[in-house]
């Protein structure tokens, strides 16, 4: 039980991180990545599992 906690947990923190990562490029930056801007919380969501 603590370890789904845990890994939940865990999953939540990356997200959140490459949101805020990805937030901080510009639009430039990011169209060379191949992300939109509106891309970014499902790039994130596949990136915190």
């Amino acid at each position: 039980m603590f370890e789904v906690l845990k890994t939940r947990i865990t999953a939540w923190k990356r997200y959140n991180r490459t949101v805020s990562e990805l937030n901080a490029l510009s639009n430039r930056e990011l169209s060379d990545l191949g992300i939109a801007r509106s891309d970014i919380q499902r790039v994130a969501r596949q990136a915190a599992r």
